[in-house]
């Protein structure tokens, strides 16, 4: 509030008991004293005003959900604490994995799927390859409307190159 030290306060104490004397200083201190009851319940009652208009307008609402987005526990981060003391060279207990079973059943399922999607992977690149492969003398000599201009491969492949699992 003010910074008034303990002299400035006996050098306003020692002028007031001069100006005003004895007799009146201890009504003047009560006058000064209703005087800041007054200014204080004022100062009460704007606040109040000010915090029912925040009700009113929703602002304690938009507080109280920032409050709840910026909430650790609530964006996972409480998970991350339990990394802490994760080591990451001690084995993994036998416990059950996602699917229930246990992770090497899940780590085999896991493996044949990434085979199968390689194979596919593999199957879709070869067809690329022979669709953006540069084309030959024998292909350019070949009049319009035989397949040279289409973009389709003169021969067609015979065989998968890439067999499916």
């Amino acid at each position: 509030m003010l910074d008034i030290g303990w002299t400035e306060l006996l050098v306003i104490g020692v002028v007031a008991l001069i100006v005003v004397g004895p007799k009146d200083l201890p009504k003047m201190f009560r006058t000064l004293g209703q005087f800041t009851a007054k200014a204080r319940n004022m100062a009460r009652e704007f606040q109040r005003a000010m915090d029912e208009a925040a009700d009113e307008s929703g602002v304690k609402d938009v507080a109280r959900d920032l409050r709840g987005m910026t909430d650790p526990k609530k964006m996972g981060m409480d998970e991350l604490d339990k990394l802490k003391n994760w080591d990451p060279m001690k084995p993994d207990s036998p416990a059950k994995g996602k699917s229930g079973r246990t992770p090497a059943a899940d780590a085999s399922r896991d493996e044949d799927e990434d085979e199968a999607a390689l194979d596919q992977i593999a199957h879709e690149m070869e067809q690329v390859r022979r669709e953006r492969a540069p084309k030959t003398d024998a292909d350019a000599a070949q009049p319009a409307g035989t397949g040279a201009d289409t973009g389709a491969p003169a021969t067609a492949p015979t065989t998968d190159p890439a067999p499916k699992a």
